[in-house]
This record gives C-alpha cells, structure tokens and sequence, in this order.
C-alpha cells in the first residue's frame, strides 16, 4: 500500500486529509520536529546560507566543519573523523578508501551503500561467515584483509556482537556502518563503538549517515587519523560538495537537546517493551525498531492498522526485490498514549 503526503511526518503523517500515527521512518530523536532544533537550522541559514559554494579541497575552508568534526570523533572515542554530504556518500567514500588497504571480506547482508561495485555477498548465517572469517584471516599471512559489516541489523533489530574479533592473530582494519547506532547506542549515544573488543590485532574505521538519529543530511566516517587523512584526499571528499554547513551548525548547537530527546526515546522504547513483553511482537535487543510478524491467517497489518489511523513501516527494503518485514518505529516524538494506542490495535489484531 503506497501512501502520500504533503508534510514531513513527525508523530503524526497527514494521509487523504486524515490525522495519522506514525511509526514508520526513523530521525529516531525526532529532532526535524523539534522547535528548538528548527530555530538553530534556521539561525546555521541565516550566518551560513543554503550551501558551501566550494571543495572541501578548496583553498578557502569553512572551519564550521572542523569543528564538528572534532566534535565527532571526540563523541565516537576515535582519533580524526571527516563529514560528508550523506550517510551514503560517507560509506562510499570509506569503502574506496579501506578496498587500497587490504582484500574486502564482506558479511552477509552488507548494506549496499558500502558495497564496492556489485559484490558476492556470503550466502551462510552470520556465525559461520565469523567463523570462516577468523580462520581465513589468521591462515593466510600473505594477505590484508578488510571486514566490511553493519554494526546492526534494522529490519530484524539484531544488533551484532563483535568479540569474535578477539580471535584474530593478524591485523585487520574492520569498516563498520553504524548509521542506526550512532545517537541511539552507547552509555552517551556515541553508537556501536562500545561494543567493538580493542585489540592490538584490529583497527575501526565506522562510517554512518548524520540523518538517522541527528536529523541532518550528512554522513561521518571516523578512525584512525592516518586512516582518515589518507581519506581525505579521495575523490568522493575533494570532488564533492559539502554537507549543508546549516546542519552542522545545528547539530553543533543541540547537544543538551539530543541529550534531552535520547532520554525520552529510551523512556518510550522500555515503555512499549514492557507492554509487549508477552506477545509476538519482536525487538531482541532493545533498538526503536519492533519487528511485527504477519500472520498467514491474517488479513494484513499495514492496511488493518491504516484503516485505524496507524501508519507502520512495511516496503521492500534495501531493493525493490526484498521481502517487505511489518516493524513500528519508535521514536522521541510518540506519547506514552500514542504507544499504547499502537499496542491496543495490535492486541485486537491477535499479538
């Protein structure tokens, strides 16, 4: 079922005149909606306007965007970071970047934003690719490798672990995507990092999209300094145009916001985990994501809440060819009474 709209959704999406729940999507902090977020946008076009008319490479430099890049690699515990116009630009630029430092072993599933070209993606589970991974790396000393993963999963809410990374005996440079960790995961939002074993054998370098937590169109890649220095002087950061210096300066002014907002997201997702701890409804690892299995006997979700003013996210997803998986979207903006509404219809549908 294909909806339209003519205003960005927030909790609610307007549909055919219709006042609906939204949860689908992500900006899981909500902050496109956020008064506060908007007016420090607002003021980023106001000193800085609509773009950067020039290189990153140029021989004028804009230092707004140093300074958020210090702020990133200091919020993602790396030494250097570097940012890009979106997530997916970020995970190409790292991708070129990390395929001249060693053979890419990819892990099933990759997202094909760091894909370089079309590659063969491993058809085994992910515990046997790990394991072929660790005895492919430490059996041959005649190779660089590079691991390419995502640090999780957001169609099926699995958020992967990493101390099998403990077992290399080889050094390894891991490149991880973590688009929907980064402001979500972590003791301060700093993402997927927390999760990652430091070990002598392994270097990160951790790529994500600006857009999914922070509301900005952006992506940042972080690492090692040499790593990122050496990426700095690729043709996706020197040929491309900045992000919009606006998002930077917002994200810049928000801190004590994006604190303000992951708290009340963690508050809503614990508060539907609770609600749905005795039912089908699946969300193994506390992401804002909750993964919503359509029964063969049911009529379907989508159009069964749809008619009841509830929008989920259910499509084809990362190809037009993927099986479409029924998940809600949780994020800062929904009120405890716009969760328990959600649960409700989902009680009444059989979960």
């Amino acid at each position: 079922m294909l909806l339209h709209t003519d205003i960005t959704p927030g909790r609610t999406a307007t549909v055919d005149n219709r006042s609906c729940l939204f949860f689908s999507g992500f900006s899981y902090l909500g902050l496109h909606q956020q008064p506060a977020f908007k007016s420090a946008f607002m003021e980023g076009i106001h000193r800085y306007g609509t773009l950067y008319p020039s290189s990153r490479a140029g021989n004028v430099r804009l230092s707004l965007f140093e300074e958020m890049e210090h702020a990133l690699c200091t919020h993602l515990e790396q030494q250097a970071a570097v940012v890009l116009s979106s997530g997916y630009m970020a995970a190409q630029a790292a991708i070129h970047y990390a395929a001249t430092r060693g053979q890419l072993c990819y892990a099933p599933g990759a997202h094909p934003a760091l894909w370089l070209g079309t590659p063969q993606l491993p058809a085994v589970d992910r515990a046997q690719w790990e394991q072929e991974t660790i005895a492919r790396v430490n059996g041959d000393a005649d190779h660089h490798y590079v691991i390419v993963t995502d640090a999780l999963n957001p169609i099926t809410g699995e958020v992967y672990a990493f101390d099998w990374l403990r077992l290399l005996q080889r050094k390894v440079l891991v490149l991880i995507d973590d688009s929907h960790g980064i402001g979500i995961l972590g003791p301060r939002g700093q993402g997927s990092i927390h999760l990652l074993p430091g070990t002598e054998q392994v270097r990160y370098l951790i790529t994500a999209s600006l857009a999914k937590a922070y509301s900005v169109e952006g992506g940042v890649v972080a690492g090692h300094a040499a790593d990122i220095a050496a990426l700095k002087k690729n043709g996706f950061f020197t040929g491309s145009t900045p992000m919009m210096p606006a998002g930077a300066h917002a994200w810049l002014q928000s801190a004590d916001l994006v604190r303000q907002q992951r708290m009340q997201l963690q508050q809503n997702v614990a508060y539907f985990l609770h609600l749905a701890a005795n039912s089908a409804i699946h969300n193994p690892h506390g992401l804002p994501v909750f993964i919503l299995p359509q029964p063969a006997e049911k009529p379907p979700l989508l159009n069964y809440l749809a008619e009841r003013d509830v929008i989920i996210s259910s499509f084809p997803y990362p190809f037009p060819h993927s099986q479409p998986v029924n998940r809600a979207i949780i994020s800062a903006l929904h009120t405890q009474q716009d969760i328990l509404s959600l649960y409700q219809f989902l009680k009444e549908y059989g979960y």
